[in-house]
């Protein structure tokens, strides 16, 4: 089950800026194009006429047409004009509430009348001059509360992850989860250890020696409905770990939005918010081609997990310390699913 009344990522702005994109989103398709004034739509994606897909369609004047016979529709779903034909008559098909900020395309698959813009999670290094990013899309064959668990619980990079983010020192050194109302949180600081591959290559990009004794540490938020931003860094021994100098550290942000397409799959935007040479688009490329082959390692071990879970549903999973992050997230999930689910009988009884 998925949270509707909530904001997800759909989309980057790149991918409906030549022509529509249709796209799964908790179970429903919608067709994403730019509208009149170039302000992006989101409507469903059925044509009115013959059930075609409208995102093979095209956009004219601020209208989507479908591809199939002409038919023109709105931005709020209303069938505008055909070919030789009458059809303002036609029911409009549904709209979704959407919105482009911060570099996405965030779109409301629920109750229209209860979208909020103030609800879409704000990003400090979105346009700010001290921070790049860089980011990607992967379709994945798995729940998206796999992904959760595996953000939650980064002692995986140990072994999936070994020969670039991954030391035993996580292994080694134990986490913190707490609640704070709908976020959990789960913390690692490791003192005095090696820097791993990919912190080496951030040590040395901010100017920084890679072979000395570093404070490490990760950071892991979990809001729902499935977003999960994750502070790591690397800094060098002896200046105050975490609150180390920009200086005297490499320090970014994994951001990481998830985006339910079904039960079994997901959208998953990910990419790295970095608060060092900002100004160093070789870097930021860099980076962006490492953090891929990364989260393309994950890709796998999700994809394989989740047929597993469906081969044999009968078997309950174990839980160990480690656990404790996606645990608390799971709950969080429950808690808001429950809540969702009981608003109908809420209102009939009122």
């Amino acid at each position: 089950m998925f949270l509707k009344n909530t904001w997800y990522v759909a989309a980057t702005p790149n991918e409906i800026d030549d022509k529509p994109l249709g796209r799964t989103i908790c179970g429903e398709s919608i067709a994403f194009y730019r509208g009149e004034a170039n302000k992006v739509a989101a409507v469903e994606d059925f044509c009115p006429h013959r059930g075609a897909p409208l995102s093979l369609g095209y956009v004219s004047e601020g209208k989507l047409v479908c591809g199939y016979h002409g038919l023109e529709m709105g931005c709020e779903g209303k069938t505008i004009a055909m070919p030789g034909q009458r059809v303002r008559g036609f029911p409009a098909i549904k709209s979704y509430p959407v919105v482009e900020r911060y570099g996405f395309i965030w779109v409301w698959p629920g109750d229209a009348a209860q979208a909020d813009e103030a609800q879409i999670p704000h990003m400090d290094w979105y346009d700010n001059p001290e921070w790049a990013y860089g980011g990607g899309l992967y379709h994945i064959a798995c729940d998206y509360r796999l992904m959760i668990d595996n953000l939650m619980d980064l002692t995986h990079e140990t072994y999936v992850h070994a020969t670039s983010i991954g030391q035993k020192e996580i292994d080694e050194t134990p986490c913190k989860t707490t609640t704070e109302g709908d976020m959990v949180v789960t913390s690692r600081f490791m003192s005095g250890i090696q820097p791993p591959p990919f912190w080496k290559m951030g040590l040395r990009a901010n100017n920084l020696a890679d072979d000395v004794p570093v404070d490490r540490w990760q950071i892991c938020r979990f809001t729902p409905p499935s977003h999960v931003m994750i502070e790591v860094g690397v800094a060098h021994q002896g200046h105050g770990g975490y609150d180390a100098p920009n200086d005297k550290k490499a320090y970014s942000v994994v951001v990481d939005f998830i985006t339910p397409e079904t039960e079994t799959s997901i959208h998953y935007f990910w990419g790295m918010a970095r608060k060092f040479k900002p100004e160093d688009r070789a870097l930021t490329a860099s980076i962006r081609e490492g953090q891929g082959k990364i989260f393309a390692e994950d890709l796998e071990m999700l994809e394989r997990q989740q047929k597993n879970l469906l081969a044999h549903p009968e078997r309950a999973l174990l839980m160990l310390n480690i656990d404790a992050g996606g645990v608390q997230s799971r709950r969080v999930l429950d808690r808001l699913l429950a809540q969702d689910a009981a608003q109908p009988l809420s209102a009939l009884a009122a």
